[in-house]
């Protein structure tokens, strides 16, 4: 097929659920690419020369040559082809940015919409799981050195993949009771199906992965007593699962949640399907959510769904400027949930018995970027008005926990507690310890967590290794 053909064919848009019964039920929104919808969508890639497409994948995926053997119909060899690369590809292909990344970096972007790369992963990844085609690589002989990894979100699952592909053994820590990290507790399942995590992990498990559950390590035990252990190092991929609060009046009354609390209560936990799981969370009538990233949108998308009267998302700057995905944004509003942008909260208001009964806001306006780039928000004068509020989900983002740093005092730590490491590596400055993900960025993304556990996993190899 010429380029001009290839040119030709549309962007293949993957088929959702109405919104009007989507928000009725937690099934995940979109319905994946059809055989004929994937070959068509692969076919639309260029296979450029110089593929910037890879070099902007934090894990560096082969985008052309698992796309060419979309082409050609050999869906599980593209399925094998990312696995090389990315443990996780049903999973990146449903929450990953690739408009910041992959596909902001298509050539065919430059004229029109780019390849759709991230849809093309989820479809080969689920195809070669739906039809129990999953096959485990060929695992070394055992090098008789041991990693440990402390927690199990996409760093540490990361890190697990490449150090067993290089036959090292390998045991993950997770202070949950089920592992997977932000990826089960922190993502709703109408967007990231919990089955999809429990298949990948399953995999991981099957390559040889040993997993310790409700092992809080920091309070079980130590790094320095994982390396008395017998471990030759150890990784700490805990994430950033501390809320940050508003600190305002009224933020203790009955009725406010931390969005980590909120989403950890109802995907974990399954308060969405309680009585049959003893999970109670309050679904109210009158629902804000402070904030403008994901996670605000994932607890305004799941409040939608547990309370139908009315839930909006109060951001204190505009809309361009919201840091959430377009897609999460154009979903929030399908399905019914209200935007007050330029609005930020000044204090909670109670009722006589300590509940939630109203909320306090500015009207904004903004002036100068900000040290983010963004335009600075300032609050205007007079403005202040008061809403009705049974519920609120407070979604500004979260700290790192500090357990594994109090414990362990020679490990260096940065402003807000996040673990320094050297950026090429992941090595901390305490020998044979490394790590990666949020607790070293702070908040940040699924495929920038596996980046750094790919860099600390080489890493680490060389250290154990002594090469």
């Amino acid at each position: 097929m010429t380029d001009k053909q290839r040119k030709n064919i549309p962007r293949q848009e993957m088929r959702e659920q109405d919104p009007l019964e989507r928000i009725a039920n937690f099934h995940e929104v979109p319905y994946g690419y059809s055989e004929e919808q994937a070959v068509n969508e692969a076919l639309r890639c260029l296979q450029c020369k110089d593929p910037k497409c890879v070099s902007g994948c934090p894990v560096n995926v082969n985008i052309p040559w698992f796309t060419k053997l979309v082409t050609e119909g050999r869906f599980v060899e593209a399925a094998r082809k990312i696995k090389e690369t990315n443990p996780l590809p049903a999973v990146c292909g449903r929450v990953c940015r690739q408009e910041d990344q992959c596909e902001k970096f298509c050539l065919r972007g430059k004229k029109g919409k780019p390849v759709s790369i991230g849809s093309l992963e989820r479809f080969v990844a689920d195809f070669e799981r739906e039809n129990e085609e999953v096959s485990i690589p060929e695992i070394p002989k055992w090098t008789g050195k041991k990693v440990a990894v402390v927690g199990s979100g996409p760093a540490g699952l990361t890190v697990a993949d490449d150090l067993l592909k290089r036959g090292h053994k390998v045991t993950i820590f997770e202070a949950l009771h089920v592992p997977g990290g932000v990826l089960m507790y922190g993502i709703p399942e109408f967007r990231l199906p919990k089955k999809i995590v429990e298949a990948e992990i399953e995999y991981l498990k099957k390559m040889g992965a040993e997993i310790e559950l409700n092992s809080v390590i920091g309070k079980i035990d130590t790094i320095d007593g994982l390396f008395s252990d017998g471990y030759d190092a150890v990784f700490v991929g805990t994430g950033a699962g501390l809320p940050i609060f508003l600190n305002l009046p009224g933020e203790n009354l009955v009725g406010i949640y931390s969005a980590n609390e909120y989403l950890t209560r109802v995907n974990l936990m399954r308060a969405y399907r309680f009585p049959e799981y003893d999970t109670p969370v309050l679904r109210g009538r009158r629902v804000v959510v402070i904030g403008g990233g994901n996670t605000a949108l994932d607890s305004a998308r799941t409040a939608r769904r547990l309370c139908p009267e009315e839930v909006t998302v109060v951001y204190r700057r505009s809309l361009e400027e919201m840091p959430a995905r377009a897609e999460e944004v154009r979903h929030g509003g399908e399905e019914g949930v209200k935007f007050r942008f330029l609005t930020a909260p000044l204090r909670f208001i109670g009722d006589r018995e300590g509940r939630l009964k109203a909320m306090e806001f500015v009207r904004m306006e903004l002036s100068a970027p900000d040290e983010s780039g963004r335009r600075r928000p300032l609050p205007i004068a007079g403005s202040e008005f008061q809403m009705d509020v049974d519920v609120a989900i407070v979604a500004i983002g979260n700290d790192v926990n500090p357990l594994i740093q109090n414990t362990t005092p020679d490990i260096e730590t940065g402003r807000g507690g996040n673990i320094v490491v050297e950026s090429d590596s992941g090595a901390t400055r305490k020998a044979g310890v490394f790590a990666g993900g949020d607790i070293v960025r702070g908040g940040a993304t699924v495929i920038l967590a596996m980046g750094d556990g790919r860099r600390a996993a080489a890493s680490i190899h060389r250290h154990i290794m002594k090469e």
